[in-house]
């Protein structure tokens, strides 16, 4: 089977985070999906085939399938208008209904999923003293005006948000550990954000419960973050732009639109490049 290798969420024709995807006639079954995404060796791989009117899709990590990737589901929106063109792609996953819209943006191709709703709540104690410790962080570090959060927008996360763009980057762990921790507490990544002003951000994110020490563009924790933000009445005007991947030599932008209604979906865009025509 040719499995496509797309950038997500690319700066111009460089970064990104790259995903595989296969569009098929029928999705094959759950361990041959496990085992092409784990010879694809990318954070994610996503499997589509035409289900009636909607596309049904899965997400699967070099370990694990994951309820939902945002930058496998913007590479699949490049690749789906590859196939027929701009439109706006109906996606049944396993837990939520979305949709992805795909568009030629000059010489690239853009694409922009609406996430499943998004959900907050305070992150228990205990849960937040591990996760500093995992990073060498303490309380000190942390940024008073977003507080620690288990945040969902498709999938579930921890949010740490950070005083300094120094302590971002100083971000270190042990894989086996990070890999515990968040298997044991139901979470797909752990998100660290500075915030440079209240529209613009710069994240990095652990994903150790797939196997996989950092994404360099993560969509569905940037869904989850906004929805987030709109919870704590961050002053965000609408929308927040989010560099990640920098630290790694990946830099990648993600736009996130946020409605004012409390838990709608967010619109999370950006562009793809094709990683076999670079």
């Amino acid at each position: 089977m040719d499995v496509l290798k797309i950038a997500a969420f690319s700066d111009g024709n460089t970064g990104g985070n790259p995903a595989g995807v296969l569009i098929g006639d029928v999705l094959p079954d759950a361990a041959e999906m496990q085992r092409l995404a784990a010879e694809v060796g990318f954070s994610e791989t996503a499997f589509a085939a035409l289900d009636g009117d909607n596309w049904r899709v899965r997400y699967f990590s070099p370990e694990t399938e994951v309820p939902f990737c945002g930058h496998a589901t913007i590479a699949l929106g490049a690749a789906l208008v590859r196939q027929f063109g701009d439109g706006i792609f109906p996606l049944t996953l396993n837990q939520a209904n979305i949709t992805v819209e795909g568009f030629r943006d000059g010489a690239n191709v853009a694409a922009a999923l609406q996430s499943p709703p998004t959900r907050s709540k305070p992150a228990p104690l205990a849960l937040i003293a591990e996760a500093l410790a995992l990073f060498g962080y303490d309380a000190a570090d942390l940024d008073p005006a977003i507080p620690p959060a288990l945040i969902h927008g498709g999938a579930d996360h921890l949010v740490l948000a950070l005083k300094s763009r120094e302590a971002l980057a100083a971000m270190r762990y042990e894989l086996k550990a990070g890999q515990t921790l968040m298997r044991r507490n139901g979470l797909v990544t752990i998100l660290l954000a500075y915030a440079e002003t209240p529209r613009l951000f710069h994240t990095r994110n652990p994903f150790a419960s797939g196997g996989v020490y950092e994404d360099p563009a993560t969509g569905a924790s940037t869904a989850a973050f906004a929805g987030y933000l709109r919870d704590i009445a961050w002053p965000h005007g609408g929308a927040i732009d989010i560099v990640q991947g920098e630290d790694m030599g990946m830099r990648s932008r993600l736009h996130a639109n946020i409605a004012p209604e409390i838990g709608s979906s967010i619109r999370v865009s950006g562009t793809a490049r094709m990683m076999d025509e670079a």
